[in-house]
Formats: structure tokens, C-alpha cells, sequence
């Protein structure tokens, strides 16, 4: 029981009509995934935000995947960023249908110029998010991180890399700004929006240990940088800036992987 309980897929199908086409589809579909338990959920005829509020809200709280097949632009672009918020896979049926059909009858009407960007807005979106958390990894541009979604702050080996670039890959633009012992952060930090800035700390013993692998890696160049009193004296200096803004959020991202911190960083900013 516990085996099949665990293979169960959630499949969210939302229509503003009656929904038949999606779940057609995905019947078809499913015949190539003959191992796999899928219950879905039908929602039909839904034509304002507030339902897809309530689908993604339950949705989340079981780790559905939402399939769509709605024809209003703005339903399908508030279901992409919903989906980006709570991490929720989204597919839309509809939209490259309608994209494709506007291009091969020149003369049709369309909801609006553009219709290709539109449709492949998660995509650019993530294209774009990628290419700016490069542009600002480790500090660089600081003088352009107010267009960030989100700024990190930490002092060396607490994952603000690989946390950013996890977080790109999802669509969003990631800054991170490295803390270092007696060097004070940014100005610009404090003015950005607080709801944006996440601090990662971490326990001393576990970033020594982790420092200290990459010092070896490096032949031991790399002075105090993973000496135990060290470690400590730039976490608690770290942490003293935290706490010079009460409403920056403090992430402890001790043995934790980079999807569980991503996760507690979007829970953080859907309350916010």
C-alpha cells in the first residue's frame, strides 16, 4: 500500500469549459506512463482569479501538476506566475494551439500583438533569470541588483551559488552578495525591499568542515579561511548584520539541499 501510495501523481486539469479536451489528452497521454498512479482533479468553467487562487493553493499543498486549457491570456499568465511562486509544474494546452492557429491565419484576430512572447513567457523568463543571476553572482553589478527577485547574503560555502542559479533555472532573478570578515555589505542593500533580502547561516563546525575540503583542494592556500575560531568570528559577524534590518529573513541552511532552501525561501515570500 505504502509503495503505490508513494507512486500517486496529482494531475490538476483547468478549463474554463468543461475540461473533456484536457482529460482526453491526458488519457492518451497516459497510456505511455503504465506504471504510474495518477488521480486528477477536474476543474471546469473558470473564469476568474479567485479560482485559480483556490486551485493553486490546493494544488501545493499536495504537489499537483496543473494542466490547463484556458483561453484568456491573462488567466494563463497569472497560472504561470502562481506556479513560479509555489513551485507547481504548469502546462498549457492552449495557448501554443492558439499561437499557432493566429500565425497560419494571417488575417484572425488575437487577443494581442506579441502572442509567441506570450506564450513562451516561462521559458524567456527563465532564459533571462539565468543570464542576470550570472551577471550577479558573488557581488558582481551591485549597482543593478533592485531588478533582482531575490538578494542573498552569506558569508563563503553557505550554497548562495548553486541556490542561485536552482532558483534562476525556476525564473527567477538572483543576486548574491558575499559577507566578509570586517567588510562592510553594499549600501544599496538597505534599500532595496526587505521581503527580497534572505540571509544564510549556517553552524560553525559544518562550514569549517566544508571549507576546510576546499582548502585542500586548493593546497592549502587559503590561510585562516576554514580555521574553526575563524569561521565563528565571520558567522557571528555575519549574523550582526542581519539583524541590523529586523525584517530581512535569516535561512540556516545547515545540512540542507538547495531544492529544501528554495522551498523555504518561496514559503517565506508567499507570506510576505
Amino acid at each position: 500500500m505504502e509503495t503505490l501510495q508513494a507512486m500517486l501523481q496529482h494531475v490538476f486539469i483547468v478549463s474554463d469549459g468543461t475540461g473533456g479536451t484536457a482529460k482526453q489528452l491526458l488519457n492518451a497521454a497516459l497510456f505511455q506512463f503504465e506504471t504510474t498512479k495518477v488521480q486528477y482533479y477536474v476543474c471546469p468553467n473558470v473564469r476568474s482569479k479567485k479560482q485559480i487562487f483556490e486551485i493553486i493553493t490546493e494544488a501545493h499543498q499536495i504537489k499537483g501538476l496543473i494542466i490547463h486549457t484556458l483561453v484568456s491570456r491573462k488567466l494563463r499568465h497569472l497560472i504561470l506566475e502562481q506556479g513560479r511562486l509555489y513551485d507547481l509544474p504548469t502546462i498549457d494546452l492552449m495557448g501554443p494551439l492558439l499561437a499557432q492557429l493566429s500565425n497560419h491565419f494571417e488575417n484572425a484576430p488575437t487577443e494581442k500583438p506579441g502572442i509567441f512572447h506570450t506564450i513562451n513567457k516561462a521559458y524567456f523568463q527563465r532564459i533571462e533569470a539565468v543570464e542576470f543571476t550570472l551577471r550577479h553572482d558573488d557581488g558582481q553589478r551591485v549597482n543593478e541588483i533592485k531588478k533582482a527577485d531575490i538578494i542573498l547574503l552569506g558569508v563563503s560555502r553557505t550554497f548562495k551559488t548553486p541556490l542561485s542559479f536552482y532558483m534562476a533555472h525556476k525564473g527567477w532573478r538572483v543576486a548574491n552578495i558575499p559577507i566578509i570578515l570586517g567588510i562592510p555589505i553594499p549600501k544599496i542593500v538597505y534599500e532595496l525591499p526587505p521581503e527580497r533580502v534572505f540571509c544564510l547561516t549556517t553552524i560553525s563546525n559544518r562550514l569549517a568542515a566544508l571549507r576546510q575540503i576546499r582548502d585542500k583542494h586548493l593546497g592549502g592556500l587559503t590561510g585562516n579561511y576554514s580555521h574553526p575560531s575563524y569561521v565563528q568570528k565571520e558567522l557571528n559577524y555575519a549574523l550582526r548584520i542581519f539583524r541590523t534590518h529586523p525584517n530581512w529573513s535569516i535561512i540556516n541552511v545547515t545540512n540542507k539541499p538547495v531544492e529544501e532552501i528554495s522551498s523555504e525561501i518561496l514559503s517565506t515570500l508567499r507570506k510576505k
